[in-house]
């Protein structure tokens, strides 16, 4: 099953290339989005909610690894706050859900050929709690040569590099090659939660659940205002009336600009997805799961290679009566960077029962806009730079660039911008308030 998903991708793109869209047509779907402030709340009856949790599973898409922020392993493994891993805070999301209402609320894993043995290790300290967790891998594909579309495997290349998971929309057939899909259908559930598992922000929302139950949407799609922090995220259009998500890479050159700013496109997907099962089955039967192909051109020994994917989110024109919740940005708390890690490390946020909750005390809707410079990158080297994380409650954007060393105590403000030529630290205990710092004795 594998092999010939493999053989139809590369066929498709053979044939079709990527599909490029013709931006005369692209709308905006403003109208077609439900705001989640509208959704009919849940019932506070213990027995109902039961019911409704009865329907769902949860599904993490684990098949990233942390390089980004000099990680070895999965992202998913990095500890985030108080020695928690975001697998952890997963498992015991998932497991406070099981405890309250009496329910069974499984965990899927969807890992990836570079995350899979460290997961399964990491999960072995879980193996007596109250959660069903199954794991299964997505599809691993070979790299193709940009000439000829050859597998470069068959070239006598047997790198691990040559290989590749092919993007999280994979997620639709790996739920069946693995035999999940038909479980989650035995056991009586009907919809799968699906989101990254870097977003700590994505847990199980009973009011979306039971708006799609109620109103037998198969496809739910989170979306969030956008901000400076997400020019690059996909985004919603309308495209020949049909909803549609567009991606940066399917972006024209000349459009990158457009496509970043928050005029014409200030929404994008979260990436936190609810799908109908039985929907995903007939779908899949039919072989209609054609999302749109990505292309993406890689530097390798011996010269450029191939490697194409697809996103889940694009799957959202195939299925029934699909729709589109605006939601708030609490529900979207991604960590890629460790400018991100900041956010979540610091006085913005709490933790409760194992969620990571926003600090009331901002007024702010939106998080500050935070960018550390290349010294920060690293998570060991992050986390050495700071004796404590800085109060952020009342700033609006950090930027530090150069060899910068914080003490602690810090309080941040305004914006506050911080360039060190050479080594310097701020003190311990200072208050930065619309601050511009060059040298020690600026601050």
């Amino acid at each position: 099953m594998e092999k010939s998903g493999f053989v139809n991708l590369v066929t498709r793109y053979m044939s079709e290339g990527a599909q490029d869209l013709d931006w005369s047509k692209i709308k905006s779907p403003n109208d077609e989005i439900v705001l989640y402030d509208s959704l009919t709340p849940t019932t506070e009856d213990p027995a109902e909610i039961k019911k409704i949790l009865d329907k769902v599973a949860v599904l993490k898409l684990n098949g990233g690894l942390g390089t980004s922020m000099g990680f070895t392993g999965p992202r998913s493994l990095i500890e985030v706050r108080n020695g928690l891993t975001f697998l952890d805070f997963t498992v015991v999301q998932v497991a406070a859900l099981n405890s309250k209402y009496g329910c069974n609320v499984p965990l899927l894993l969807m890992n990836s050929i570079n995350t899979h043995d460290d997961t399964q290790k990491a999960l072995e300290k879980y193996s007596k709690s109250n959660i069903n967790i199954h794991t299964f891998n997505q599809s691993q594909y070979p790299l193709l040569g940009v000439e000829d579309f050859s597998p470069l495997p068959s070239k006598g290349q047997t790198a691990k590099y040559e290989w590749y998971p092919p993007g999280h929309g994979d997620v639709f057939p790996g739920l069946i090659n693995s035999g999940l899909l038909d479980t989650l259908l035995g056991q009586g559930r009907e919809y799968v939660f699906v989101a990254n598992a870097d977003n700590l922000g994505a847990v199980v929302d009973l009011n979306i659940l039971k708006h799609l139950v109620e109103n037998e949407c198969e496809y739910c799609m989170e979306v969030t205002p956008k901000t400076l922090a997400d020019g690059k995220g996909g985004t919603l259009i309308s495209y020949e009336e049909k909803l549609q998500l567009m991606e940066i890479a399917q972006v024209p050159g000349e459009r990158v600009n457009e496509f970043k700013s928050m005029e014409k496109f200030n929404i994008f997907n979260t990436n936190n997805l609810w799908v109908n099962l039985k929907g995903i089955k007939r779908l899949a039967e039919a072989d209609a799961f054609k999302m749109e192909i990505i292309p993406i051109f890689k530097e390798v020994e011996g010269g450029k290679a191939l490697q194409l994917e697809m996103a889940a989110g694009a799957a959202i024109r195939f299925f029934d009566k699909p729709v589109v919740v605006s939601v708030p940005r609490s529900r979207f708390l991604p960590v890629k960077e460790t400018s991100e890690l900041l956010l979540v490390q610091s006085d913005l946020y709490t933790l409760a029962g194992g969620f990571v909750v926003q600090n009331q005390a901002r007024t702010n809707p939106f998080n500050p806009f935070i960018e550390l410079g290349p010294d920060f990158k690293m998570v060991s080297n992050f986390l050495s730079r700071f004796k404590s994380i800085p109060s952020i409650i009342e700033l609006d954007s950090l930027n530090v660039i150069g060899d910068v060393w914080f003490g602690s105590g810090i309080i941040l403000k305004g914006n506050v911008m911080i360039s060190a030529s050479v080594k310097f630290e701020i003190p311990d205990g200072v208050v930065l308030a619309d601050k511009v710092i060059n040298c020690p004795e600026s601050i």
